[in-house]
């Protein structure tokens, strides 16, 4: 019998990390049970995320946000559940009627499915059954992932097609664009974690940081998964696809009713799916922080559950944080990020990684480090000289268009203003909105006298 001075130790010990073959010997009702407790975890956080970014962003513009509905606006999610599928359901008359229904399950189904390899927490006892706290495993299970957030954009790209509509359209076409662009230099991003790891797993590579976080010993890659993460779930400053101001609400303009509801809980899932994979590959899984990890019983148990949470929580209230602080960016910035920012430097970044991993693994000499810093300050280099080049570009061209801008017409003066921009801008007021004719002193009105060069309304009389 063991003694009772020999518990506490016994609980306290850490428990072994999960490996592959862990994942061959669950039976068939604890899968269930997974897919069920996943299902629902995800429906959750995504009524949560709903309530909290309400609140969040009404407490930074200085208004209450949701709180009627129950305490402090807790049932306002709930309300809306209830409300969303008691709406019409409106198929648009030119619509594809198959595609159309077609697109938001493939959506919403894909979003379940990219969670199902994300691990949660090491092996636990559940109903007396040894089992880790992850639905499935795979050998390439990080590819996994992104193959779901490639097919995910079909669903997106269909409901654009099918609805009919070229604001839909438009959407449908941004988001496929951005999701290539974004999806490239989230990738670059993983091969760094892949060669500090040694596998493609997710739970191999919670194990390897098990003495340190990639978010430290892999920064770059780090910060660039994090803007790829904003633009693959289309969320501000990167919501280009549902630009409300020029797209009506992009994609899912024609959607209603449960339709849309898909959608909407696709993007949540999304955020949540992305943040729990950029706490899997860089911020230590469900391992404790420091100095927290100093305790012996912190990684073991259903600690690591919370100690998962809180990390996926706080990547989720970096969304909130960004969409009530940063407005939207241009589409000509939005794909110049990615493009021409994120997979070059992601691209010399992985060179560097490479060349000191296979360097630090053949001898320990400090070589590697000198070249590492060398490197450094050669990018910092050639991203000053292409900011100066930039800098000079932007004032010759400045200094040509003030000179082709010397237009005796007023209404002349404005076009070419407007042309001349380095963005199509349309005027904030051109003469003929006022009556005023084009073709004649700006100041004086067809059939007007000289002195009356008061501007008038132009109405339909």
């Amino acid at each position: 019998m063991m003694h009772l001075g020999t518990l506490p130790h016994v609980l306290a010990a850490p428990a072994p990390a999960p490996t592959l073959e862990d994942f061959n010997q669950i039976i068939w009702w604890m899968v269930l049970l997974k897919v069920g407790i996943v299902f629902v975890f995800l429906l959750l956080m995504t009524m949560f995320m709903i309530w909290a970014e309400r609140r969040v962003i009404g407490r930074m513009q200085s208004r209450p946000g949701p709180n009627r509905a129950g305490p402090f606006g807790l049932l306002q999610p709930i309300a809306d559940a209830l409300k969303l599928p008691l709406k019409e359901d409106i198929i648009p008359r030119g619509a594809d009627r198959l595609v159309f229904i077609v697109a938001p399950i493939i959506s919403a189904s894909i979003a379940f499915i990219a969670f199902s390899v994300i691990p949660w927490g090491p092996e636990v006892s559940i109903f007396h059954h040894q089992t880790p706290l992850q639905l499935a495993d795979l050998p390439v299970a990080v590819l996994l992932i992104l193959a779901m957030s490639s097919i995910g954009v079909y669903g997106i790209v269909l409901a654009g097609w099918a609805s009919g509509s070229p604001y839909s359209l438009l959407g449908a076409l941004r988001s496929a664009a951005q999701v290539i662009s974004y999806e490239i230099a989230m990738g670059l991003a993983f091969v760094a974690v892949f060669l500090y790891s040694g596998s493609l797993s997710t739970t191999a590579i919670v194990n390897a940081q098990q003495h340190e976080w990639y978010a430290w010993l892999l920064p770059v890659s780090f910060v660039i998964y994090l803007f790829t993460m904003v633009g693959e779930t289309n969320r501000l400053p990167f919501d280009l696809p549902e630009g409300e101001g020029e797209l009506v609400a992009g994609y899912h303009t024609e959607y209603s009713s449960m339709k849309f509801a898909m959608f909407y809980l696709a993007e949540y899932i999304n955020m949540v799916t992305v943040s729990a994979l950029a706490t899997t590959l860089f911020l230590g899984g469900w391992r404790a922080p420091w100095p927290l990890s100093l305790w012996s019983g912190a990684n073991s148990g259903w600690w690591p559950l919370l100690w998962f949470l809180i990390k996926v929580l706080i990547l989720l209230f970096c969304y909130i944080w960004l969409r009530g602080t940063l407005p939207r960016v241009r589409y000509d910035q939005l794909m110049a990020i990615g493009w021409k920012v994120l997979i070059p430097v992601s691209i010399v970044w992985i060179l560097l990684i490479a060349t000191v991993r296979a360097w630090r693994l053949d001898s320990h000499s400090p070589a590697p480090y000198v070249v590492f810093g060398f490197v450094i300050v050669l990018i910092v280099i050639l991203v000053w000289a292409w900011d100066n080049a930039a800098q000079q570009r932007a004032m010759k061209y400045a200094g040509a268009d003030a000179d082709a801008s010397d237009l005796s017409d007023l209404a002349e003066a404005r076009l070419a203003g407007a042309a001349g921009s380095a963005f199509p801008v349309p005027p904030l007021d051109l003469p003929h909105y006022h009556g005023v004719d084009l073709g004649a002193d700006p100041g004086i009105e067809a059939g007007a006298s000289p002195s009356d060069t008061s501007p008038k309304e132009v109405t339909g009389a």
